[in-house]
């Protein structure tokens, strides 16, 4: 009889072991795909708020690259964009002719589309924010004929910066 309890003891253990490991499996699988879902949508939709002039044309222009990129774009027309610039903690070397946010991070001035997107996908560990400082020629939105090369920065309110991207012979 113990020779019987054994085997029953073994063999429900095998099933037990079986089935835990068939669940973590399909859950480690449906856990997988959402998370890949995300990472190839993560710009589609992404709704960002733009505070310009209302004289500024290569801000306009900016927020169109954006919407032909798949941003959601909203435009807000102020004629303090130093008070916008203030409140969300912009250094004054990285400022530039427009404000914008995803959320709570700041994209300031003329910073390419697919450059967002890859600090989306990786945020830089304490960082508020992107900048092109200035208007560099052939940013989008300052397509002039000429291509200055330019950096994207990534700053935090500290005014610590560092390069994120840097464009040159584009």
């Amino acid at each position: 009889m113990n020779m019987k309890k054994l085997a029953l003891s073994v063999g429900l253990s095998g099933i037990v072991l079986a089935a835990g490991a068939t669940t973590l499996a399909i859950q480690a699988n449906e856990s997988s795909q959402p998370a890949t879902a995300q990472t190839s949508n993560s710009s589609a939709g992404t709704a960002i708020t733009v505070y310009k002039s209302p004289n500024c044309g290569c801000c306009q222009s900016w927020a169109e690259h954006l919407e032909a990129n798949g941003f959601e774009t909203t435009i807000v027309e102020t004629d303090d964009l130093n008070a916008i610039k203030q409140q969300h903690d912009v250094p004054r070397d990285m400022a530039s002719c427009h404000t914008a946010l995803i959320g709570d991070l700041v994209i300031e001035g003329h910073v390419p589309a697919n450059d967002i997107v890859a600090y989306l996908e990786d945020p830089q560990f304490n960082t508020i924010g992107l900048s092109v400082p200035g208007m560099p020629h052939g940013t989008p939105g300052m397509e002039t004929g000429r291509k200055d090369d330019y950096q994207v920065i990534a700053f935090n309110a500290n005014g610590q910066q560092r390069v994120f991207r840097e464009h040159k012979d584009y």
